[in-house]
């Protein structure tokens, strides 16, 4: 089990790399012969807001960075397979993918900024589950995405916490991605679903239960960070000061704005789901509505946007991937932490 993360990881890789060979590549703006032009890839969530709005707004063209690529992600563990292949230079993604694609991959990346905190939650049919007891009745559906992400770590902490039967809990779990977990609710196939956000708040305004928030299960937890590749920090410093300060200034944007920050990311979204990687996940997340309204209460309720980081929960985290078999070995967050703000 131990090697089993590590030899996934490097399957995905082999799996995923003729896609990116093969996607085409476009430019946002002229390169300058004065930049190292860069690739930004971000997750399709709220958790990536602050990029999404940053490049709405210009601020990364106004800082004078050169966007060569800036890709969707459905998910961080498919965003971590991609940065394992070494052609994206910055990624907005959830700790635990940034985790694993360094520890089982030997990705040479660092946090240089955090994002969120918290940022999942835990979705119920109010009619089918109303204690976290009828999770042990015969026939309940559980969906969650896989082993590795951010939601399946939640997954145990729950399980741990209310002392569940882990081995019968886990039996009734179906892997999904998050478009594909809301879908499933909706169409009666899932009973239950650990999600990342926004998918909890937009399953919500279709009648069912956030039961339990990453906030309950996991105090201080580290949603999402801002990654470097190692070579940025040491070739081109002046671009990753640029990209924390752009994500600096969107977070404070959607603290002070979150109307008009949440209509930007509603938008950003609802269109970025029909040009997300892998491609077989374009169906799923084609289909669904955001709504400004959802993205609203995502970002202002069950996300706490910040850039700050602490070495010591990174450090928690880290040790949390080690328990559940993400990643063979522990290593020092202070390794691992390039922090450019106080």
């Amino acid at each position: 089990m131990k090697s089993l993360m590590a030899t996934s990881l490097v399957l995905l890789v082999s799996l995923v790399c003729p896609i990116a060979l093969a996607r085409g590549r476009s430019s946002e703006d002229p390169v300058s012969a004065k930049t190292k032009p860069i690739s930004i890839a971000v997750e399709f969530t709220t958790h990536s807001a602050c990029a999404h709005i940053a490049r709405k707004k210009g601020w990364y063209k106004e800082e004078g960075l050169t966007i060569a690529r800036y890709e969707y992600y459905i998910t961080g563990m498919a965003l971590a397979v991609a940065l394992a292949q070494g052609d994206i230079d910055a990624a907005y993604i959830c700790l635990i993918p940034a985790i694993t694609a360094k520890a089982n991959a030997n990705v040479p990346i660092k946090i240089v900024a955090g994002i969120h905190k918290y940022g999942y939650g835990f979705v119920v049919n109010p009619h089918r589950v109303r204690t976290i007891g009828d999770l042990k009745k015969e026939g309940i559906r559980i969906g969650c995405t896989r082993e590795g992400s951010p939601v399946d770590a939640l997954l145990h902490k729950m399980i741990e916490k209310h002392r569940l039967d882990k081995k019968e809990i886990l039996k009734k779990v179906r892997r999904m991605n998050p478009p594909e977990l809301l879908l499933a609710l909706k169409m009666g196939q899932l009973d239950a679903a650990f999600i990342s956000e926004q998918f909890p708040t937009m399953a919500e305004e279709l009648g069912f239960k956030v039961f339990l928030t990453a906030e309950d299960l996991w105090l201080n937890m580290q949603g999402s960070v801002l990654v470097v590749r190692e070579e940025l920090i040491n070739e081109y410093p002046d671009i990753v000061e640029k990209l924390v300060k752009v994500t600096e200034r969107a977070t404070q944007f959607i603290n002070g704005h979150p109307e008009e920050a949440a209509e930007i990311v509603a938008g950003e979204l609802q269109v970025a789901g029909k040009k997300i990687f892998p491609v077989k996940a374009i169906d799923a997340a084609s289909k669904i509505v955001i709504t400004p309204l959802s993205i609203f209460k995502s970002l202002t309720v069950r996300l706490v946007n910040t850039t700050a980081i602490n070495p010591i929960e990174i450090q928690k985290t880290i040790e949390v991937c080690v328990e559940l078999e993400y990643i063979k070995d522990s290593f020092r967050a202070e390794d691992f932490v390039n922090r450019w703000i106080d």
